[in-house]
C-alpha cells in the first residue's frame, strides 16, 4: 500500500511517528497523523485546511487533541456518556494526576528506551486511518494515496481525531466540497 502513497502522505506519516517519538509515546496513533497534517504546509491536505480556515488554528487543534490525550483518549462523547452514567472523567483525571502527575493518564508506559523492531508500531486506530485513506482513494478512483485521502479518512473514522476536526469546521463533507469541488457527502 506505502508504494502508492505521493510524497506528501509519506511525509505525514513519517511526521507522525516523530510526533509520537517528541511526545514520548510507544506507538503511532489517529491523533498523531492528525498533529502530522496540520503541520504540513504543502500538499492538498494543506491546502484544504487552509481554505477551510484551520491554519491559523493549528495550536487549537494540538492544545484540543492534549486534552484528549489527558482524558486518556476520551472523545467529549464518550466522557459525556460516561457523565450520564454518575462518572466524571474530569474528576478522576484531577485525581490520577495529584497521585501520579501532570498528563499520568496519557503516559504509555515502558516509552523510553528502543524497542526490538527499532521503530514505534502505528495503533489499530492509525492502521484504520491508513486503510480508509487507500479506501478514499479508490473510491474517488485516483491511482495514488495523498494528504488529503489521509485527511479524509480522519474524518470518518470516530474518534478524537474526527471530534477535534468537527469541531474546528472541518469534516468530510466541507473537504470534499474544497477538494473536488462538489457536495459529495458519502463517506468512503
Amino acid at each position: 500500500m506505502f508504494e502508492r502513497f505521493t510524497k506528501e502522505a509519506r511525509a505525514v506519516v513519517k511526521g507522525a511517528v516523530a510526533q509520537a517519538e517528541e511526545a514520548g509515546t510507544r506507538y503511532v496513533g489517529a491523533d498523531h497523523l492528525l498533529l502530522a497534517l496540520i503541520g504540513r504546509e504543502t500538499g492538498r491536505g494543506s491546502f484544504a485546511l487552509e481554505a477551510l480556515g484551520l491554519a491559523g488554528r493549528r495550536d487549537s487543534v494540538r492544545d484540543a487533541v492534549g486534552a484528549a490525550r489527558r482524558r486518556a483518549g476520551l472523545t467529549r462523547a464518550e466522557t459525556d456518556a460516561l457523565a450520564g452514567l454518575g462518572i466524571d472523567v474530569t474528576e478522576i483525571v484531577a485525581r490520577v494526576e495529584d497521585a501520579h502527575g501532570p498528563g499520568a493518564l496519557s503516559r504509555d508506559e515502558g516509552s523510553a528506551g528502543r524497542w526490538r523492531s527499532g521503530h514505534r508500531p502505528f495503533t489499530r486506530e492509525a492502521k484504520d486511518v491508513l486503510t480508509g485513506a487507500l479506501r478514499v482513494a479508490t473510491d474517488r478512483r485516483d491511482r495514488h494515496i495523498g494528504d488529503e485521502h489521509l485527511l479524509l479518512a480522519l474524518t470518518v473514522r470516530p474518534g478524537v481525531p474526527a471530534e477535534v476536526l468537527a469541531d474546528h469546521g472541518v469534516t468530510y463533507e466541507s473537504l470534499t466540497r474544497v477538494l473536488y469541488g462538489g457536495g459529495e457527502a458519502e463517506a468512503g
